[in-house]
Protein backbone atom coordinates (compact mmCIF):
# COMPACT_ATOMS: atom_id res chain seq x y z
CA UNK A 1 0.00 0.00 0.00
CA UNK A 2 1.69 2.91 -1.09
CA UNK A 3 0.36 6.05 0.61
CA UNK A 4 -0.45 9.15 -1.64
CA UNK A 5 -1.71 11.95 0.10
CA UNK A 6 -0.15 12.32 3.43
CA UNK A 7 1.98 15.54 3.48
CA UNK A 8 5.34 15.45 5.76
CA UNK A 9 7.68 18.30 6.53
CA UNK A 10 10.46 18.02 3.72
CA UNK A 11 13.16 20.53 3.06
CA UNK A 12 12.79 21.94 -0.69
CA UNK A 13 15.16 24.57 -1.91
CA UNK A 14 16.27 25.61 1.80
CA UNK A 15 12.80 26.11 3.11
CA UNK A 16 10.95 23.52 5.41
CA UNK A 17 7.57 22.47 2.99
CA UNK A 18 4.71 20.14 2.91
CA UNK A 19 5.46 17.36 0.40
CA UNK A 20 3.82 14.59 -0.63
CA UNK A 21 5.45 11.40 1.70
CA UNK A 22 6.31 9.40 -1.16
CA UNK A 23 7.32 11.87 -3.49
CA UNK A 24 9.30 12.76 -0.37
CA UNK A 25 11.37 9.45 -0.71
CA UNK A 26 11.58 9.38 -3.73
CA UNK A 27 13.13 12.49 -4.64
CA UNK A 28 15.47 11.91 -1.29
CA UNK A 29 14.56 15.23 0.19
CA UNK A 30 15.36 15.80 4.14
CA UNK A 31 12.81 15.27 5.75
CA UNK A 32 11.44 15.61 9.01
CA UNK A 33 10.63 11.91 11.53
CA UNK A 34 10.48 10.63 14.69
CA UNK A 35 11.51 7.41 16.82
CA UNK A 36 10.33 5.82 19.77
CA UNK A 37 12.09 3.19 21.66
CA UNK A 38 9.86 1.29 24.65
CA UNK A 39 12.18 0.18 27.13
CA UNK A 40 10.94 -2.66 29.57
CA UNK A 41 12.69 -4.32 32.43
CA UNK A 42 16.01 -3.93 30.26
CA UNK A 43 15.17 -4.59 27.00
CA UNK A 44 13.62 -2.69 23.74
CA UNK A 45 10.15 -3.43 21.77
CA UNK A 46 10.75 -3.69 18.26
CA UNK A 47 8.48 -4.42 15.56
CA UNK A 48 8.68 -6.16 12.07
CA UNK A 49 7.52 -4.26 9.44
CA UNK A 50 4.24 -5.64 7.19
CA UNK A 51 4.41 -6.77 4.58
CA UNK A 52 1.96 -4.43 2.81
CA UNK A 53 4.45 -1.65 3.77
CA UNK A 54 5.84 0.39 0.48
CA UNK A 55 9.51 0.36 1.60
CA UNK A 56 11.21 -2.18 3.84
CA UNK A 57 8.38 -4.44 4.54
CA UNK A 58 9.11 -7.40 6.69
CA UNK A 59 12.48 -5.78 7.93
CA UNK A 60 12.57 -5.39 11.82
CA UNK A 61 12.59 -1.79 13.08
CA UNK A 62 12.62 0.05 16.31
CA UNK A 63 9.13 0.33 18.37
CA UNK A 64 7.86 2.92 16.18
CA UNK A 65 8.47 5.17 13.82
CA UNK A 66 7.23 7.62 11.19
CA UNK A 67 6.82 11.26 9.94
CA UNK A 68 4.74 13.91 11.66
CA UNK A 69 2.09 15.50 9.35
CA UNK A 70 2.68 19.16 8.01
CA UNK A 71 2.08 21.53 11.38
CA UNK A 72 2.20 18.22 13.87
CA UNK A 73 4.73 18.43 16.45
CA UNK A 74 6.96 15.68 17.21
CA UNK A 75 5.97 14.54 20.65
CA UNK A 76 1.85 14.27 19.42
CA UNK A 77 3.22 12.47 16.47
CA UNK A 78 5.12 9.79 18.85
CA UNK A 79 1.90 9.45 20.46
CA UNK A 80 -0.52 8.87 17.37
CA UNK A 81 1.81 6.62 15.94
CA UNK A 82 2.62 4.20 18.89
CA UNK A 83 -1.12 4.28 19.09
CA UNK A 84 -1.66 3.60 15.68
CA UNK A 85 0.84 1.24 14.72
CA UNK A 86 0.71 -0.75 18.74
CA UNK A 87 -2.40 0.42 20.36
CA UNK A 88 0.19 1.87 22.93
CA UNK A 89 -1.22 4.65 25.23
CA UNK A 90 -0.16 6.53 27.85
CA UNK A 91 3.70 6.45 28.06
CA UNK A 92 5.56 8.95 29.14
CA UNK A 93 7.86 9.49 26.72
CA UNK A 94 11.63 11.83 26.99
CA UNK A 95 13.32 13.30 24.44
CA UNK A 96 16.53 12.23 23.91
CA UNK A 97 18.31 13.78 21.01
CA UNK A 98 17.97 14.50 17.47
CA UNK A 99 19.84 12.46 14.58
CA UNK A 100 20.62 13.16 10.65
CA UNK A 101 21.03 10.20 8.61
CA UNK A 102 20.66 8.78 5.10
CA UNK A 103 19.78 5.61 3.88
CA UNK A 104 18.81 3.73 0.25
CA UNK A 105 16.13 1.74 1.79
CA UNK A 106 14.70 0.20 -1.45
CA UNK A 107 12.78 0.64 -4.58
CA UNK A 108 14.64 3.33 -5.43
CA UNK A 109 13.26 4.89 -2.11
CA UNK A 110 15.45 7.72 0.29
CA UNK A 111 15.32 7.92 3.65
CA UNK A 112 17.23 11.44 4.52
CA UNK A 113 15.68 12.37 8.01
CA UNK A 114 16.07 14.77 10.76
CA UNK A 115 14.77 12.27 13.29
CA UNK A 116 13.48 13.44 16.31
CA UNK A 117 14.24 10.39 19.09
CA UNK A 118 12.05 9.64 22.40
CA UNK A 119 12.26 7.22 24.75
CA UNK A 120 10.05 5.50 27.41
CA UNK A 121 9.54 3.18 30.57
CA UNK A 122 6.88 0.52 30.13
CA UNK A 123 5.38 -1.89 33.04
CA UNK A 124 4.89 -5.11 33.05
CA UNK A 125 1.21 -5.07 31.93
CA UNK A 126 1.47 -2.68 29.22
CA UNK A 127 -1.05 -3.66 26.74
CA UNK A 128 0.15 -4.14 22.91
CA UNK A 129 -2.54 -3.81 20.36
CA UNK A 130 -0.66 -4.26 16.55
CA UNK A 131 -1.78 -2.80 13.76
CA UNK A 132 -1.81 -6.16 10.71
CA UNK A 133 -1.42 -3.19 8.55
CA UNK A 134 1.70 -1.75 10.16
CA UNK A 135 3.31 -4.24 12.06
CA UNK A 136 3.60 -8.39 11.44
CA UNK A 137 4.83 -9.57 14.75
CA UNK A 138 6.79 -7.59 18.47
CA UNK A 139 9.31 -8.69 20.71
CA UNK A 140 11.13 -7.76 23.61
CA UNK A 141 15.35 -7.95 22.97
CA UNK A 142 17.84 -6.52 25.10
CA UNK A 143 20.46 -4.25 23.27
CA UNK A 144 23.21 -6.74 23.29
CA UNK A 145 21.03 -9.69 21.86
CA UNK A 146 19.67 -7.09 19.38
CA UNK A 147 23.70 -5.94 18.37
CA UNK A 148 24.30 -9.67 18.05
CA UNK A 149 21.97 -10.36 16.06
CA UNK A 150 22.22 -7.04 13.54
CA UNK A 151 26.01 -8.02 13.08
CA UNK A 152 24.83 -11.78 11.96
CA UNK A 153 21.99 -10.77 9.85
CA UNK A 154 21.56 -6.82 8.86
CA UNK A 155 19.71 -7.91 6.17
CA UNK A 156 16.55 -8.73 8.58
CA UNK A 157 17.12 -5.10 10.23
CA UNK A 158 15.89 -1.37 8.71
CA UNK A 159 18.95 0.95 8.08
CA UNK A 160 17.84 3.35 10.31
CA UNK A 161 17.66 0.74 13.36
CA UNK A 162 21.40 -0.55 12.12
CA UNK A 163 22.40 3.58 12.44
CA UNK A 164 20.38 4.45 15.40
CA UNK A 165 22.49 1.31 17.41
CA UNK A 166 25.82 1.73 15.64
CA UNK A 167 26.16 5.40 15.82
CA UNK A 168 23.78 6.95 18.84
CA UNK A 169 23.67 3.78 21.03
CA UNK A 170 24.40 5.95 23.97
CA UNK A 171 22.52 8.84 23.13
CA UNK A 172 19.56 6.74 22.63
CA UNK A 173 19.93 4.08 25.15
CA UNK A 174 22.30 6.30 27.83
Amino acid sequence: MVPTNIMIPAWVDGDLTPVEKLAAHQRGLRHLAISVFVIRDGKILIQQRALGKYHTPGLWANTCCTHPAWGEDALTCAHRRLNEELGITGLDLKHRGQVEYRADVGNGLIEHEVVEVFIARAGATMPLDPNPDEVMDTRWITPEALAIEIAENPEKFTPWLRIYLKEHHKMILG
